[in-house]
C-alpha cells in the first residue's frame, strides 16, 4: 500500500498515536531530554548490535520494496535507527498517559464520592 515508505508510515502512526499524550495530559516526557537519552542509550546499542548480527548471519533482512534505501552503519536501514529511539520514547510517553490518566479517574472518582456523600 505505501511501498517503499511502509517502514516510515509504521513509525509515523507510532509516533501520532502515542506522541498526542504529552500534550493531552501534560505528562511533559518531551521536556526531560536527559531521561529519554538515557532510556534510548540504554536499548538502542543492543538491539543496533543484535540486528548488525542476525543482517550479516542472513537470519534477518528489510523488504528493500518497503524501506526508503537509505542505510546507516552496519548496513542498518535508517527506519531501523529511527525504530530504536521512536519506540523507547513512545512506550515512555504511554506509560506516563496511562498514569496520568489512572491519577484523573482516581481524582474523578473521589470528587464523586464527595458529592454523593453530601
Amino acid at each position: 500500500m505505501f511501498g517503499q515508505w511502509s517502514y516510515m508510515a509504521m513509525l509515523l502512526f507510532v509516533v501520532f498515536g502515542s506522541w498526542w499524550l504529552e500534550w493531552g495530559f501534560k505528562i511533559r516526557v518531551l521536556r526531560n531530554p536527559i531521561r529519554l537519552l538515557t532510556t534510548i542509550l540504554l536499548v538502542a546499542p543492543w538491539f543496533i548490535i543484535w540486528d548488525a548480527y542476525a543482517i550479516s548471519q542472513g537470519h534477518w533482512f528489510f523488504d528493500r520494496d518497503q524501506i526508503l534505501g537509505i542505510y546507516g552503519p552496519l548496513d542498518i536501514p535508517l527506519e531501523e535507527y529511527l525504530f530504536f529511539v521512536l519506540i523507547p520514547v513512545a512506550a515512555i510517553l504511554t506509560m506516563e498517559g496511562t498514569r496520568s490518566a489512572y491519577r484523573m479517574l482516581l481524582a474523578y472518582r473521589e470528587k464523586r464520592s464527595e458529592l454523593v456523600s453530601k
